[in-house]
């Protein structure tokens, strides 16, 4: 028997269990990277099939809420950022090798959240932020200029922490020292010409075209808790789209 508060009983009742289940993760009942209950303990808790079990668990599956890793179980799936920037510009060396940006806080400081920040992040008008800027390095030049703004009171722990102990990446700086987990994120591009700033900071001529990646990064319950601006040469830039 199913427990069906909150979810549509005209649904088949695999469909059901998969609402109630996707309810709970974006609930944070439990987090991402952490194992569901298996499917015999799921059976016997909302007492139907194995089978309506699995069948939900692979809708879930398809839908990148969960993963399955053989003899472990199923688990929340946790979003992988670490090679992203790989999806729109070339990091490589002479001989074609695919080379890992390094990461170099310029700034970091407490400021009045920009309307924009603000509006992205839901934050009331002049609420406080962390705005750091960041250089993306390769071989020791800088590739990407970065400006980034989390809410202060939520990322209070970061606000005196020296420049050189964030390390290359970000999110696993937030979840270790914030307990903030980014679970997904949606990002925009645009293609602008460098503002003087940025192009001292790139190393370009001013009014180069450079290409801008927005992103506003979530939590698992839906909560916006990074907005980002990436900025780097259009001439690095590379759009790749598998179309099935």
């Amino acid at each position: 028997m199913l427990d069906q508060t909150g979810v549509d009983a005209r649904l088949p009742l695999y469909l059901q269990l998969r609402d109630l289940l996707a309810t709970q993760i974006r609930a944070q009942k439990w987090q991402p990277g952490q194992p569901i209950p298996s499917e015999a303990e799921l059976s016997q808790t909302y007492q139907v099939a194995v089978g309506t079990v699995r069948r939900a668990i692979e809708t879930l599956m398809a839908e990148g809420l969960v993963e399955r890793t053989h003899g472990r179980g199923t688990f929340v799936r946790k979003a992988r950022f670490d090679n992203s920037l790989f999806r729109f510009f070339r990091f490589e060396s002479a001989d074609g090798r695919p080379l890992a940006p390094r990461s170099v806080i310029v700034s970091r400081k407490l400021v009045e959240a920009p309307a924009r920040a603000a509006e992205a992040l839901q934050l009331k008008p002049h609420a406080k932020v962390i705005e750091l800027h960041r250089l993306r390095m390769v071989d020791g030049q800088p590739v990407l200029a970065e400006n980034i703004y989390l809410c202060a009171q939520r990322f209070k722990a970061l606000a005196d922490k020296a420049p050189e102990e964030f390390g290359d990446l970000l999110y696993p700086l937030y979840e270790r020292e914030c307990g903030w987990i980014v679970a997904s994120a949606r990002e925009t591009l645009t293609v602008e010409t460098v503002t003087a700033a940025q192009a001292k900071l790139l190393g370009l001529k001013e009014k180069t075209p450079v290409v801008m990646i927005e992103r506003i990064a979530f939590g698992s319950d839906g909560q916006p808790l990074e907005w980002r601006q990436s900025r780097g040469a259009a001439s690095k830039f590379r759009y790749s789209a598998e179309i099935r």
